[in-house]
């Protein structure tokens, strides 16, 4: 016997009788996010969506790191490193400081880690 599976009406939409909720949506409006914030959190967002950063990130929430260190830990070249790392300070996600020749980076501010964190438990949530 064969059983056949109904995947009709799987796409999440309405049904075309629907009228909408009863939710004011110009109150909803009202609060959207604007246009140049829904722009900047989306960057920040790509920001994590690349598994190097991801890993600097990481590293970077234990110590402050120089370049070497982390393409130690990376096993990559610096200059890749160095790229996605200008990459995170241009977003203020790690700030650097020199001393001397040396640039130790480390997270720009706690809001990092936490939301860097949450994500990382979320992920793991099963």
């Amino acid at each position: 016997m064969t059983r056949s599976i109904n995947t009709a009406n799987t796409a999440e939409e309405c049904d075309t009788s629907c009228l909408g909720s009863a939710a004011d949506l110009a109150e909803v409006k009202a609060e959207l996010i604007d246009d140049q914030a829904a722009v900047q959190l989306a960057d920040w967002f790509k920001a994590f969506s690349d598994p190097t950063r991801v890993k600097i990130i990481s590293a970077l929430l234990k110590r402050e790191l120089c370049v070497h260190d982390l393409t130690v830990l990376l096993e990559m070249g610096q200059s890749a490193v160095s790229h996605q790392l200008r990459y995170l300070r241009n977003l203020r996600i790690v700030k650097r400081r020199k001393v001397g020749k040396t640039v130790y980076y480390s997270l720009d501010d706690a809001h990092i880690e936490q939301i860097f964190l949450q994500t990382l438990q979320h992920t793991n949530h099963g």
